[in-house]
């Protein structure tokens, strides 16, 4: 069967990122930093064909797809099914202040209990099987083709564990960074990680990985 490319970006840096400040579905704007590296990614991306282009609906994703919408005239579809995972009471707060004012709920959350639902928000087995099902209707959907998806480091990580058969209770051992362009491969048969956290295309040496 005809390989299917998932061509996966996370959004340029905000200054929650800096600030080391929990997002979740809160619509936060890139900051300058975050709003060049979009520029650098839609100018990359912009040199390679693709048949579908989908992008998460809150603010720092779409600005980061803009500069590639602005190349290729490809306008993104727009689905919250691509959102962050749903932080709940975290979502505005720093770690420091979560582990201040919800002890037990921060806790569970750092030590990635797969089944711990954050108050108001989600546990990471339901963010886990969200982005599955969203991606599997995409494998049916453009088989055989390359798809750019521009999303949110929660989401990244689902995909790798996905990919990788990891475990979701185990801690993260990879990276996930600002403005990285990450490539997952279907055969017809697996899936298989073709490459992972390049941020070549940046012209700083590093970007912030999530938290």
């Amino acid at each position: 069967m005809p390989q299917t490319e998932f061509i996966v970006v996370r959004h340029g840096e905000t200054a929650w990122n800096v600030e080391g400040r929990i997002q979740g579905h809160l619509d936060t704007p890139l900051n300058d930093e975050g709003l060049a590296q979009a520029l650098m990614v839609g100018e990359r991306l912009a040199r390679e064909p693709f048949d579908a282009f989908y992008c998460s609906d809150l603010l720092r994703t779409r600005q980061t797809a803009q500069p590639l919408m602005d190349r290729t005239r490809r306008v993104p579809q727009l689905q919250s099914e691509l959102r962050e995972r749903h932080l709940g009471i975290f979502q505005g707060l720093t770690g420091v202040q979560c582990q201040q004012q919800f002890p037990e709920d921060y806790r569970r959350f750092h030590e990635r209990d797969p089944d711990h639902v954050i108050p108001e928000g989600e546990s990471v087995r339901q963010l886990y099987e969200r982005i599955t099902t969203f991606f599997a209707d995409l494998l049916a959907r453009h088989a055989g083709g390359r798809v750019v998806v521009v999303t949110h480091g929660g989401v990244l990580d689902a995909l790798y564990r996905w990919a990788l058969d990891i475990p979701l209770g185990r801690a993260r051992d990879f990276p996930i960074f600002n403005a990285s362009i990450n490539r997952i491969a279907h055969d017809g048969s697996a899936l298989r990680v073709m490459q992972w956290g390049d941020i070549a295309h940046l012209t700083r040496d590093a970007a912030l990985d999530d938290f």
